[in-house]
């Protein structure tokens, strides 16, 4: 059971196992512009919704995980990232492109009012969000990954069992093309 704020799955559930691509969403699919809550503060990264696409036609589930502690910092609500959320996924629709699911913890250690507490081990670097993505969804952990533009985004993606890569930023069309290769290879 999903124990915390989350977006039901977009798609139908895969009839077999699929591996995954996990995606952290600030400073890796759009800039981090800091706590970033609505449409008009999305700037996608160069080739992140090419990547997307690329990931969804080799047949990978594509989930993001994120932390969002702009809610526990009372800057923003729930309803303000799932809607956030859906305006992103029908972006990427426009060019052929989607996000399977979505995750994200409102928990922080130092905000907010407790609430969120025992969500604690969604927050990454904990691996809550992409442990419950895996057993949602049925994912091949084998294959699958983890690209995040923090360590705690590679320590989570260590902690559910499946491999961390960072993103400096750059194009993550071309990341991904690395990431994809590497697994090709061996």
């Amino acid at each position: 059971m999903t124990r915390s704020p989350s977006q039901s799955p977009l798609g139908s559930l895969p009839a077999k196992p699929r591996p995954a691509a996990f995606l952290d969403r600030d400073g890796v699919l759009n800039e981090d512009l800091g706590f970033a809550h609505r449409p008009d503060q999305i700037r996608w990264i160069p080739g992140a919704i090419e990547a997307v696409k690329r990931l969804n036609q080799r047949g990978f589930l594509v989930f993001i995980v994120t932390n969002q502690a702009g809610i526990a910092r009372g800057l923003y609500t729930e309803d303000h990232v799932r809607a956030l959320h859906t305006w992103m996924n029908r972006e990427l629709e426009r060019h052929g492109a989607r996000i399977d699911d979505f995750r994200f913890s409102p928990h922080h250690p130092d905000f907010g009012d407790g609430r969120y507490r025992h969500l604690a081990d969604w927050r990454k670097p904990e691996p809550g969000m992409l442990i419950d993505l895996i057993r949602t969804w049925s994912v091949l952990t084998e294959p699958s990954f983890m690209i995040g533009d923090r360590d705690t985004d590679v320590q989570a993606a260590q902690a559910a069992g499946i491999r961390g890569f960072l993103f400096s930023g750059s194009n993550l069309l071309e990341r991904i093309d690395e990431i994809l290769a590497a697994i090709s290879s061996g």
